[in-house]
């Protein structure tokens, strides 16, 4: 049986805007990944959308979306607003929650670089709602005021050889109340762009969701 069951471009509409989005829905899904990317990037993110798509193999559904407008993005403020991004996460998962075709799926999110502050700042917000957490290099120290209310499992995915961004996971670990992870992936610098690396990457996601991604 294929393990696509829909996988499309879609527009979400969040009060006055619609953001872009790519959705993939896998056949017998085990639940839904939001990705939240990272300061610049967009649903179009090479790296988020090679981890999706091994996601999907695995069974997982996916939405990668733009957390901003193309006007909104011209302002580079805009893109290490964690409240105005974190607030962006919580309508598309809200939206996520009443669409036909996602609305009985177990939810997780997947955060890159800084959209892992907004991803951990919603999960504090939405409480059980989100079920599991993977962020791949990082930034949960722009969130750390908040990181004390984040109960869903989390799983830090940091590069060996990205040792700031390490050490400012570290920080973000004692803080967090949940389970919470950190694994190094030792050769990788902050994008993990060695052969190899994205791949671990995406098998680590993989298997943390599989785990903690239940309804």
């Amino acid at each position: 049986m294929n393990i696509i069951e829909k996988h499309g471009e879609i527009e979400i509409p969040i009060g006055q805007i619609k953001l872009r989005g790519n959705l993939r829905l896998a056949a017998n899904s085990k639940g839904i990944i939001l990705f939240s990317h990272g300061s610049g990037s967009s649903r179009l993110s090479i790296r988020n959308n090679y981890v999706a798509n091994l996601l999907l193999e695995g069974g997982f559904s996916s939405l990668l979306f733009d957390l901003l407008t193309t006007e909104e993005d011209t302002i580079y403020e805009n893109r290490f607003n964690i409240d105005l991004l974190t607030d962006r996460l919580l309508k598309v998962t809200k939206w996520v929650s009443n669409y036909k075709d996602t609305k009985h799926l177990a939810i997780g999110y997947f955060g890159a670089s800084t959209g892992a502050a907004s991803a951990l700042s919603a999960a504090a917000k939405l409480g059980d709602t989100i079920k599991a957490i993977v962020c791949r290099g990082g930034r949960p120290d722009l969130a750390l005021e908040i990181l004390k209310d984040v109960k869903t499992p989390t799983l830090l995915l940091v590069g060996g050889n990205d040792s700031v961004v390490i050490e400012l996971n570290k920080k973000a670990q004692s803080k967090i109340k949940g389970i919470c992870e950190l694994k190094i992936i030792e050769g990788a610098t902050h994008l993990f762009p060695e052969h190899g690396k994205l791949e671990q990457v995406a098998m680590h996601t993989g298997n943390w969701f599989d785990t903690y991604l239940k309804i």
